[in-house]
């Protein structure tokens, strides 16, 4: 790629490293794996609590390196300090408000990294580290509920959810309003992580009532699993190691059956197409849609893997499930796309990262992609993927960035990458978003042996030069270094976008407030460009009855313009946030009944959509003139809490009716013709 002046590219050059169509490479073949233990909640506000006595302080689970074939090459797109010093003001404001999140031990845990994560809902921001969780107000950051041990939402499961081993992720359906908590577990007579725990909530509350289940996908070394949300399926990844972790084995994607998950359906299934290409084959991250437009209907996951190969490319894998017929399923390599060279940052060992006072350098994890691999449908058409891995510049961590994109039937290839190193503090753990405009966002960790390690974001808006971040700020900098704790760190951090305004940034990650061992502290905080306006859109509040006595319709499935959305909740609403103009539906529920019809959406208005299941028609939706609320978070928060809503009622879940809980094992192989 042709470099102009200082460090930035010409859009005709990103778009030349548009990749060819990649041939229908097909690899695996399906396993369907049906949930070991599934149930219903109480009301996580309700729940016994577990604590789990104290561990004595110890690293968390290892996350063994990934060996790679890589070919270090002069890297032709650091955007270097000359290109930053030209930029007059920084684009990208300082946060609106932060405030300290779970800290040390993480509840019980009482282990180095904390694997910090979260995610921003409607009204709440749910935070998670290793057998941690936290639930805030999402405006004043205050404390809705916890911290309390993810096994509490397991409390009285059983089995080895009940404990959980860590790797957590949090996750926000916004098509569906609701929350989708995972971690690994070690399940009885093994000695490693090989099942996956896995609860969505019930309704948009985190704190009420969650479904729950178990997954036993291995019997290998289940490492480092992160989620995505898509309209048929929660998508995951996972690095697989042998039982020992001595040998990586390769990637393996999962998909779970969203439709059924939400409502609590104990058969619901995961697929998996087995380990993708063995040892020599790059990790890679499920998409995880963004904002108010979904992918278009039937479209697959799309994973993008670690850039490999002479020359570098990387891999955009498509994941097609079809849980009906699982021969139907298809794993394929749909692009190869060009990616520009670079060093690799401490090739032989993960601890290289420097910090003030300390002689133990920090983990950099340049081994694959951070968590996450954020998708967005805009509305001229095309989609965008964003990620972030960590490379070496001028002898520092910097953090390479890039933005694939497409525009249907076309193929997906590089529309902007950068490496963001703009002086000599070393930038790692990064993870990336963008908000409705394209204004993208890009949070990390920053440390050097002059500064503790630090909280800060950079960003760009959609109007700035190609391959540039145009100002940095700081969430907040530690005023300590971490010693000991076998140098751990990270092992991810997490930005998120609100769904109200699709404006707004949220992040997490950690920080250390004294020079000490085992005593990480995290932190979350909010920002966003001025230049961002909230989307277009309308809400379509649907109420499922019964045609003959009008009782409501709880756990009724909804799809619109042809794809899943959502679920009824106890009193046969749901509420979807869609553009303006004409949708269709289709409500559904089994043994009850199915019913389809039209609606439109106006801007700034909701629009009641009023279904019945097994008799006459629906009526015509009408439209109610009252805007839908779009609350923004405000520069001068009122820090007081927000009351906890009232529980909603329960569901009743399909349970054996001898112990309450279902429990069924079955495994099995379906090979394409």
């Amino acid at each position: 790629m042709a470099l102009l002046g200082f460090g930035a590219f010409s859009n005709a050059s990103a778009q030349a490293n548009a990749s060819s169509p990649a041939s229908a490479q097909q690899v695996g073949q399906t396993t369907v794996i049906h949930a070991l233990h599934s149930d219903l909640s109480l009301p996580l506000r309700d729940q016994p609590l577990i604590w789990p006595p104290i561990q004595t302080e110890h690293e968390a689970n290892l996350n063994p390196k990934i060996p790679h074939q890589h070919q270090d090459g002069p890297d032709p797109v650091i955007q270097d300090s000359f290109w930053q010093r030209m930029i007059n003001t920084p684009a990208i404001p300082g946060p609106v408000l932060s405030w300290n999140g779970i800290p040390f031990p993480g509840v019980s845990c009482n282990c180095a990294p904390p694997d910090t994560d979260g995610e921003v809902g409607k009204t709440q921001y749910v935070q998670m580290v290793n057998e941690g969780l936290q639930v805030f107000d999402k405006i004043t950051g205050t404390s809705l509920f916890g911290p309390v041990a993810i096994g509490s939402i397991w409390s009285g499961f059983g089995g080895a959810c009940q404990s959980g081993s860590g790797d957590p992720i949090v996750v926000y359906d916004q098509l569906a309003d609701r929350w989708i908590i995972s971690q690994f577990a070690v399940p009885s007579g093994a000695s490693v992580p090989q099942d996956e725990c896995i609860a969505i909530s019930q309704t948009g509350d985190a704190t009420g009532a969650w479904y729950l289940y178990d997954f036993h996908l291995t019997s290998n070394f289940l490492d480092y699993p992160k989620l995505g949300v898509w309209p048929d399926g929660y998508y995951m990844a996972a690095n697989v190691f042998n039982t020992l972790g001595t040998a990586f084995l390769g990637p393996q994607p999962f998909v779970f059956d969203r439709v059924k998950m939400l409502v609590g359906d104990p058969t619901a299934t995961s697929q998996t197409r087995g380990i993708i290409g063995g040892s020599n084959e790059e990790t890679f991250l499920p998409a995880d849609l963004d904002g108010i437009i979904p992918p278009p209907a039937g479209d697959p996951n799309h994973y993008v893997a670690w850039p490999q190969g002479s020359p570098l490319i990387y891999k955009v894998w498509a994941y097609h499930v079809d849980f009906t017929t699982p021969a139907n399923s298809t794993f394929t390599l749909e692009a190869s796309v060009p990616a520009a060279s670079f060093t690799a940052l401490c090739p032989t060992t993960r601890n290289c990262v420097p910090q003030l006072g300390s002689s133990a350098n920090l983990d950099a994890i340049a081994d694959r992609m951070m968590f996450r691999n954020a998708y967005r449908q805009f509305s001229d058409g095309h989609e965008s993927l964003l990620d972030n891995y960590t490379v070496s510049a001028n002898s520092v961590a910097g953090i390479r960035w890039i933005e694939l994109r497409r525009t249907q039937p076309g193929s997906w290839g590089i529309f902007q990458q950068s490496t963001y190193q703009p002086d000599t503090t070393w930038r790692w753990m990064g993870s990336i978003a963008s908000d409705n405009q394209g204004n993208i966002a890009l949070g990390f960790s920053a440390s050097s042996s002059s500064i503790n390690p630090q909280i800060r974001y950079a960003g760009r808006l959609a109007t700035d030069p190609l391959n540039t971040l145009s100002g940095e700020q700081h969430l907040f900098d530690g005023t300590g270094s971490q010693t000991g704790t076998s140098n751990r760190w990270g092992d991810y951090s997490d930005i998120t976008v609100d769904p109200v305004d699709d404006c707004t940034f949220y992040y997490t990650n950690e920080y250390y407030a004294t020079t000490t061992s085992f005593n990480w502290r995290t932190r979350i905080g909010y920002f966003k460009f001025a230049e961002c306006t909230p989307p277009q859109k309308g809400t379509a509040h649907f109420t499922v009855t019964l045609c003959s006595g009008g009782t409501p319709v709880a756990n009724a499935s909804v799809s619109i313009d042809g794809q899943p959305y959502g679920a009824t909740v106890a009193n046969g609403t749901y509420d979807a946030s869609l553009a303006p103009g004409a949708h269709t539906y289709t409500v559904s529920k089994p043994t009850v009944g199915t019913a389809s019809g039209n609606f439109n959406i106006t801007n700034g208005q909701t629009t009641n959509v009023n279904v019945c299941l097994g008799g006459t028609p629906t009526p015509t939706p009408t439209v109610t003139p009252t805007p839908t609320p779009t609350p923004t978070p405000t520069a001068t928060p009122t820090v007081t809490p927000t009351p906890t809503p009232t529980p909603t009622p329960g569901i009743t879940l399909w349970t054996s009716p001898g112990a309450g809980r279902l429990r069924a094992t079955s495994t099995f192989t379906v090979t394409a013709s």
